[in-house]
Parts: structure tokens; C-alpha cells; sequence
């Protein structure tokens, strides 16, 4: 017999109601620059902006054998000005199959995902709204988030995105969750779900293709997390360069 709750006590949404609360945040985040071109064109700049950042934040990683293919994950799945929409609509679909067939800790990395999109959208929201011109360049990027104020958001989301990856390291060392996942992209591409399934498979490829993701998950935090405590420094003027001290390391120092 189920225990009913104590009185008064709330209860926490299922997974698949969270995760459907993120797809709800970033399409309607989505339906208002739909509404408003001068905020889309300042929400692209601002990404567009980011993805160069990326770029030149982690050439070295970029330029490797062994960790391109990481970076070049997070540069298009979670950096880039790309849009989403087709492959958040089809998430969006199979949520409640995912969170019924899935071992749960797939499905909170899941969440995590959705969460880490919906709190990326609404910084980058926020912060292309506050841009002082565009195309931005350092000055007009530090001074956005400046005006936003969010030094805890920025932390979260710089959690979640390194969460994401110890995740996706996890799940490289399973071989079963690795071939299933390969056998899903026939079924997937008729159901509808080609960019989901490939999303996933991306994933896990370029994670497996690292053979241990520990030290590039410990660059992208130092490097995110300098870059943020300069942005958010009283009278920041640079978006673009990290701190001395803080670059990337030559390639040949990379292991």
C-alpha cells in the first residue's frame, strides 16, 4: 500500500516533468525572439560572439588528436549559435519512453541536459538584451553581463556542462549503453528522431575517442571559471582573453 505524504509536504516533480519544464522555459524563450527580430539578431550575435570565444579559449584542445573531438562536441552541442529547435521537439517526444525504458542516471543526465539548455538560453537572453552594441567585441560582451548580474547562474551552468561530461565518461565504460545506442539510429531515423539519436551518439563517440575525460574536464572548469571571475570583476572591459596565467597550455604540454 503507498504511503500517502505528510500533510502539507511537496511533493518533487517526476523526472519527466522537470525535464519537460526545461523544453517548456527554452521554447518560450524561442517564441519570444520568433516575436521580435532585434532580439533575435542580438541573441545570435551574442552566441556567435561565444562560439569564437570557444574557439580561441580552446585551440590547443581543438588542434589535438585525442580531445578534438570533445571540444568540437561542446563547441556545436552546448556553445554554438546553432538552433535546436527540431531536435528539442523531438526530445520533447520520447521524454516519458526515455524515463520508462532508461537506467535513471541516464535519465538525470537527461535533466541535466535539459537544465543546462534552459539556463543557457536564459543568460544568453539576458545578456544579448543588455549588449551595449552590436556586433559585440570584448568591452560590449563583459559589459552584458555585467548589466546581468548572475555570477551564481554562470557558476551553475559551468556545474552542470562539467556534470554532463563525467556523465557521458561514465557511460563510455558501458559497453551495452554504447551498442544500444547504435542500434537505435535505424528505428530513431524512422521514428522521427535522427537528431536526438545523433546528438547522443556524438556524445558518447567523441567521450570514448578520449579514453578518460578527467583532465579535459578539469581545463574546461579552470579556464570557464577564470574567464567568468574576470567577466564578473569590478570594471571587466575583456570578454575574450582569460586572465595572464590562465591560457591555454602549448599542445606539446598537453598529455
Amino acid at each position: 500500500m503507498p504511503i500517502a505524504p505528510h500533510p502539507g509536504t511537496a511533493l518533487r516533480p517526476l523526472p519527466v516533468e522537470r525535464i519537460m519544464v526545461h523544453l517548456s522555459t527554452v521554447s518560450q524563450l524561442r517564441d519570444a525572439r520568433a516575436a521580435d527580430a532585434g532580439l533575435a539578431a542580438r541573441v545570435l550575435a551574442l552566441k556567435t560572439y561565444q562560439a569564437a570565444r570557444f574557439e580561441l579559449t580552446y585551440a590547443d584542445l581543438l588542434a589535438s588528436d585525442r580531445y578534438q573531438a570533445a571540444a568540437r562536441f561542446f563547441l556545436n552541442e552546448l556553445y554554438g549559435p546553432q538552433e535546436f529547435s527540431r531536435r528539442d521537439a523531438q526530445f520533447g517526444r520520447i521524454v516519458p519512453t526515455l524515463v520508462r525504458m532508461f537506467p535513471a542516471e541516464l535519465v538525470q543526465t537527461l535533466e541535466l541536459l535539459g537544465q543546462l539548455h534552459a539556463l543557457t538560453e536564459s543568460l544568453d537572453d539576458a545578456a544579448a538584451r543588455t549588449l551595449p552594441r552590436l556586433p559585440p567585441d570584448a568591452p560590449a560582451y563583459a559589459a552584458g553581463w555585467q548589466a546581468v548580474a548572475r555570477s551564481e547562474a554562470r557558476e551553475q551552468q559551468i556545474a552542470l556542462t562539467l556534470q554532463i561530461g563525467a556523465s557521458l565518461d561514465h557511460y563510455t565504460r558501458k559497453p551495452l549503453l554504447r551498442a544500444s545506442l547504435k542500434l537505435m539510429r535505424k528505428p530513431a531515423q524512422r521514428a522521427g528522431l535522427a537528431e536526438l539519436q545523433q546528438f547522443l551518439q556524438t556524445g558518447f563517440d567523441a567521450f570514448g575517442a578520449m579514453a578518460g575525460a578527467a583532465d579535459f574536464l578539469r581545463w574546461v572548469g579552470e579556464r570557464e571559471r577564470a574567464l567568468a571571475a574576470a567577466l564578473f570583476a569590478p570594471g571587466a572591459v575583456t570578454g575574450a582573453a582569460l586572465p595572464r596565467g590562465q591560457r591555454p597550455a602549448p599542445l606539446a604540454q598537453l598529455p
